[in-house]
């Protein structure tokens, strides 16, 4: 299950490649270098939270070998 780091990531992922994108087709660079940097910030968001859901993921399976 996703959680709100990876959802927000990819969102901001996405902003950022419309904004890139439209950048191109405007050629505007303002808009290709805001795009550019908000599509870096969301894949950095999403691989903390990929990394945080597998930390609790562990922390959840050694919960449970612990119990047995």
């Amino acid at each position: 299950m996703w959680n709100r780091d990876e959802v927000q990531g990819k969102a901001d992922r996405l902003k950022g490649r419309i904004k890139n994108e439209a950048g191109e087709v405007m050629d505007n660079d303002r808009l290709r270098r805001e795009g550019a940097e908000e599509e870096g910030a969301g894949a950095a968001q999403e691989t903390f939270g990929k990394g945080r859901r597998k930390v609790g993921e562990a922390i959840e399976k050694v919960g449970e070998n612990l119990k047995k």
